[in-house]
């Protein structure tokens, strides 16, 4: 792991600083975080409630990310970054595979990679020898120092105002990626996936407004032309995976004409810290 992101980092037992040694993270009054051989380290102290996304879930959103369909929600996290000042710490809360992170870093900063999964962590940690993984839970508290961030992203992710606004600098921001109620609006219909809450940005609010001030609001939109096989990689990374049947899936899909139409419709909000 990248000592300039140990460096970010507090023991989430006593929230101390850590320090790397033999493999592992440590602090002063000595509890010890094994580094996993695949570079990512559990600070969890055992509190995590659920295991994230599965190795089938992560594959998924790989596959997606890296044909590029969401190159649009990418570029805009990344310019919305870039426009952050500071040369110091990116956070990504759910990082899942890290290429959002990896994307936004610039030439100047490290970043650290928080996810509950070990599956996506194991390809986080990879994703840039700049980015160091962990595992945490946001609704547990993020082992990470006060004022430690510049930027925090949240892209389809699950959010905690305080810890947000604990974690980042004065005048850090939070770039938060939510899915519009038109978002991959032709599959949820043909493939009985799960909607979009009406009232999430009510609920969005609710969540950072208390700790942090919305600055920007842009609305992105694209068209995906897919292959039966993104389509159904597009169902299999996300909460509809657990909802739908694949076998249902993969006949409904063989039955539609490709390229498959879908459109991407996703709100990217940004929300500065005090001071």
């Amino acid at each position: 792991m990248h000592a300039s992101v140990i460096t970010h980092l507090r023991c989430p037992v006593c929230a101390g600083p850590l320090t790397a040694a033999d493999r592992a993270l440590r602090c002063a009054a000595g509890h010890s975080f094994d580094i996993a051989r695949q570079g990512y380290v559990d600070l969890t102290a055992g509190r995590s409630v659920h295991t994230g996304d599965s190795a089938e879930m992560v594959t998924a959103r790989e596959a997606l990310l890296e044909a590029g369909h969401f190159d649009v929600v990418s570029d805009a996290v990344a310019a919305a970054a870039a426009g952050v000042p500071g040369a110091g710490l990116i956070v990504e809360v759910g990082a899942g595979t890290g290429r959002y992170l990896a994307r936004a870093l610039g030439p100047d900063r490290v970043g650290l990679a928080v996810d509950v999964s070990k599956a996506a962590l194991r390809r986080a940690a990879r994703a840039d020898p700049r980015i160091g993984a962990v595992r945490a839970d946001v609704w547990q508290g993020l082992p990470v120092r006060d004022a430690a961030a510049d930027v925090i992203l949240d892209i389809f992710a699950p959010r905690s105002g305080a810890e947000f606004a604990r974690v980042l600098r004065p005048g850090g921001v939070a770039v938060v990626v939510t899915p519009a109620p038109g978002h991959l609006a032709e599959l949820v219909a043909a493939l009985d996936m799960v909607g979009v809450d009406p009232a999430k940005p009510e609920r969005l609010a609710a969540s950072l407004r208390p700790w942090l001030t919305q600055v920007d609001e842009v609305p992105l939109r694209a068209t995906l032309a897919l292959d039966r096989a993104a389509a159904a990689a597009l169902v299999g990374m996300g909460p509809s995976a657990w909802h739908t049947d694949p076998a249902a899936v993969t006949a409904t899909l063989a039955g539609m004409p490709e390229p498959i139409t879908a459109t991407l419709e996703v709100r990217l909000s940004t929300w500065r810290s005090g001071g």
